[in-house]
């Protein structure tokens, strides 16, 4: 592991070596808690999301005091959800405060989001002093109470560490420093007793000198480019190669490869281009399969994607007949999906490796261009303009109506919850760059979109639009967050008084007995008693107008829309997966 490498790391010097990499800055006398935000500061950690207590304190006050911007969430899952994207939005590092007990624990599951999407976050919470653990402290948090792994590198965090003295400062800034200058994702966890908030410590300037990015070696190089320019092949494009939209573009264009993503990858690759195929995978478009099955590439390259269920279904119709080229910065990804294909390893950073393709390919195109199948887009214009069948709004104008307004006609970021929301989403709306486009197909915990909305929304520095389920909405939503601050979001809801993936996806699986309604909301209601503003949508024809009204709001907004529940989302690949699954 990466951080872990003593040699890399070049940890051989005592701790007084460690505070001479100050690069001769003043050692400032302060506090632990001070240290540590200016520590945050320097290593570019712009916000930091939270829910404070008494056990948090000396550090919490200390962020308050210094130049990173603090918001105050009403939930601490809501604070992490939203540190995922606004770390998406911006790349820079986001921190998360939680006090001890049910702060930390509640902010786990966005923790967890945060490891599966591959964000920057660094947790910072309270734990029990040393002298008061074993003694049933009021929320004791210790290894006498809460398990090891959160204290501990492993699988919920890439670094974690529970500060006993202010000498263990200058390691952590080298493990931090470390973790945020390496590519992909870097989850970490600072616990820190209240008394050791407290106590005196040094500014620690952390040495940010950037590692050398993952880059193959030259004979690799060469080989997948003889491999590409003897015979045809597809890119299939993933979230990981979202920073080489540029390299991707020009190696399609000049070898004239069909393009493929991920529901994660939208946008990389600009899905109007005539070489895209269209989405892979959960509520993916048939255009690719009737592609694969058709006129299949000879091979696929495959650009920052683990290729997982959510991808790809591990569909064999997806493996192309002399198999995978994949690009990726974790060796163990790589052949995982799809063990039994022939598949070519390059661990390598995507953007770097494709620079150095692109010098090593022909400039003539190595692919004559492929006659694609009809747009993925199967929604009619005929239907688009026909009535609904009842006064409710299908999700498909609904859709059609964010891709004018929202997608081409602003700048907005767009974020999608799981569920039929995702579903519709993904399905319908086409992007043209990756940065206004967000979805978690990992963890895809409910919740997520309705609070990291505040997130994108602050960092992009003006609208993002969460398009999110009622069920989700009633989950968790930081709607009084976004007020407190005046942080322009919006709120799409999927008012259906149901969870209808639910509802949906258990008829089509046989099973009829499961209850999935919600009681009606009045989420404008909810909204105004807040502070917001919203609009409730009850026909087709006021949806234009609704979104223009919130998209131009000045204040956090919420459009309410009334869905036809008989509406079946596209997610019957899903389906069809969870019934192989329950016959083995």
């Amino acid at each position: 592991m990466l951080l872990t490498d003593k040699n890399l790391l070049n940890k051989t010097s005592n701790q007084k070596k460690s505070l001479t990499k100050t690069t001769n800055k003043q050692l400032i006398e302060t506090t632990v808690a001070d240290s540590i935000v200016q520590m945050l500061t320097e290593l570019g950690v712009r916000h930091a999301f939270g829910v404070g207590g008494g056990a948090i304190a000396p550090m919490w006050e200390a962020l308050e005091k210094s130049s990173i911007d603090v918001l105050h969430f009403r939930h601490e899952a809501g604070a992490a959800f939203a540190a995922i994207e606004a770390y998406f939005a911006n790349n820079s590092p986001v921190a998360v405060f939680t006090t001890t007990g049910p702060g930390i624990i509640n902010a786990l599951t966005g923790m967890a989001a945060a490891r599966y999407d591959g964000a920057k976050v660094i947790l910072i919470s309270a734990c029990t002093s040393e002298t008061n653990e074993g003694k049933w402290a009021f929320q004791e948090t210790s290894l006498n109470t809460m398990p090891e792994e959160l204290f501990s590198n492993g699988k919920l965090f890439h670094y974690a560490h529970c500060i006993k003295s202010s000498n263990e400062l200058p390691e952590i800034a080298e493990q931090l420093a470390v973790g945020f200058s390496q590519p992909g994702g870097f989850v970490a966890h600072l616990s820190i007793p209240t008394d050791v908030q407290t106590r005196n410590a040094y500014n620690i300037f952390p040495d940010k000198s950037k590692l050398p990015l993952f880059i193959p070696d030259n004979k690799v190089i060469n080989q997948v480019s003889e491999l590409l320019s003897a015979e045809s092949f597809a890119i299939w494009v993933g979230f990981g190669a979202r920073k080489a939209t540029k390299e991707i573009l020009q190696l399609a264009e000049r070898t004239g490869a069909a393009v493929m993503s991920s529901p994660r990858g939208k946008g990389i690759f600009p899905e109007k281009h005539p070489q895209y195929l269209g989405v892979t995978g959960f509520a993916g478009h048939e255009s690719v399969l009737e592609y694969m099955e058709s006129t299949p590439p000879q091979r696929i390259l495959v650009l920052g994607t683990r290729l997982g269920e959510f991808t790809s279904f591990w569909n064999p119709a997806m493996i192309p007949p002399k198999g995978f080229i994949h690009v990726d910065i974790d060796s163990q990804v790589p052949g995982a999906s799809y063990p039994n294909a022939n598949t070519f390893p390059v661990i390598a950073d995507v953007k770097r490796f494709l620079s150095l393709l692109l010098g090593k390919l022909s400039i003539k195109q190595t692919n004559s261009l492929v006659q694609l199948p009809p747009k993925f887009n199967t929604f009619t214009l005929q239907e688009e303009n026909g009535n609904s069948e009842t006064d409710l709004i299908r999700p498909q104008v609904l859709m059609s109506a964010i891709q004018k307004v929202i997608v081409e006609g602003s700048n907005a970021i767009v974020i999608a919850e799981a569920g039929n929301s995702f579903a519709w989403t993904t399905h319908h709306l086409k992007f043209h760059t990756s940065k206004c486009w967000r979805v978690s197909t990992g963890f895809a915990a409910m919740g997520h979109a309705t609070t990291g909305v505040i997130g994108a929304a602050i960092a992009n520095g003006g609208k993002a639009v969460a398009v999110v389920g009622d069920g989700a909405m009633l989950m968790n939503n930081e709607i009084n967050t976004a007020v407190q601050y005046n942080i322009p979001a919006v709120w799409i809801v999927l008012n259906d008084s149901s969870y209808n993936m639910c509802s949906q996806g258990m008829k089509k699986l046989g099973y009829g007995s499961a209850n999935t309604q919600i009681s009606p909301t009045d989420f404008v209601m909810l909204a105004r008693s807040m502070g917001a503003d919203g609009i409730c949508v009850e026909s087709e024809s006021q949806i234009e107008t609704a979104l223009r009204t919130a998209i131009n709001s000045k204040v956090p907004f919420v459009v309410d829309v009334k869905i036809d529940i008989s509406k079946f989302a596209p997610i019957g690949r899903r389906l069809n997966n969870l019934i192989k699954e329950t016959a083995n």
